[in-house]
């Protein structure tokens, strides 16, 4: 389990406690997973060094006589004519040279995440989304009334994934307010204050349309779950 380091111990109890206060009203069981970023966008990286290898090998064909003359200036070299050998030993050279340039830059992770895209960040924090939902909520609970809050640090982003009783009654678009007052507060830097703000607002809708009965029982974990 990674441990996010901003959140404090205070702040997992107030989650904790928040989720136990949602469900003592409804039937619905909460799961909150934090999580500090979704994928490590390793082909994404690849490919933007590969277009940075490309885009050098492009600019010395168009411009090969100028770079050419600019090596032979500054190296002090006489030579007159390149060799087909020599040209193409400089090509792979800047190739690999501007490829490694761009994969080391990336290493640092708000450069790397800066250069993927929107939507390929969107999409992956949905599929770790749903399998985390999978592994830790989907038919856990005997109604099928489990509901997965998960949020992804890095990217900024959030999901809400509901059980089948729950996803049959309840459109997707009714989480859009906790969603959003969630992610305004963690932009804030109030990271439990939002995954709070949320179970708040998840547990209002499942009071409305899935009641506490009596009988019922705690069927998952309270806690906050930090992957």
């Amino acid at each position: 389990m990674a441990e996010i380091p901003f959140l404090t111990e205070t702040d997992r109890d107030r989650v904790g406690a928040a989720v136990h206060s949602a469900e003592s009203a409804s039937a619905g069981e909460i799961v909150t997973i934090v999580t500090p970023q979704s994928d490590s966008y390793a082909e994404v990286a690849l490919a933007w060094s590969a277009l940075a290898s490309f885009t050098a090998l492009a600019v010395l064909a168009i411009g090969g006589d100028f770079y050419l003359g600019l090596i032979d200036r500054v190296t002090g070299n006489w030579q007159t004519a390149w060799t087909p050998r020599h040209v193409f030993e400089l090509a792979a050279f800047v190739a690999m040279v501007k490829f490694i340039a761009m994969w080391l830059l990336q290493l640092w992770r708000p450069l790397r995440l800066f250069l993927v895209p929107s939507s390929i960040k969107s999409a992956r924090v949905r599929a770790r989304a749903m399998t985390c939902f999978k592994v830790g909520a989907e038919r856990r609970t005997h109604g099928r009334t489990g509901v997965l809050i998960f949020l992804s640090l890095a990217e900024h982003r959030a999901e809400i994934v509901a059980d089948e009783a729950i996803a049959s009654q309840v459109a997707p678009e009714v989480w859009g307010d906790a969603m959003a007052e969630m992610v305004a507060l963690i932009r804030q830097g109030k990271v439990a204050d939002g995954m709070i703000a949320a179970v708040t607002r998840v547990g209002a809708v499942l009071a409305e349309h899935f009641p506490r009965a009596e009988n019922d029982v705690n069927e998952m974990p309270d806690r906050l779950i930090e992957v």
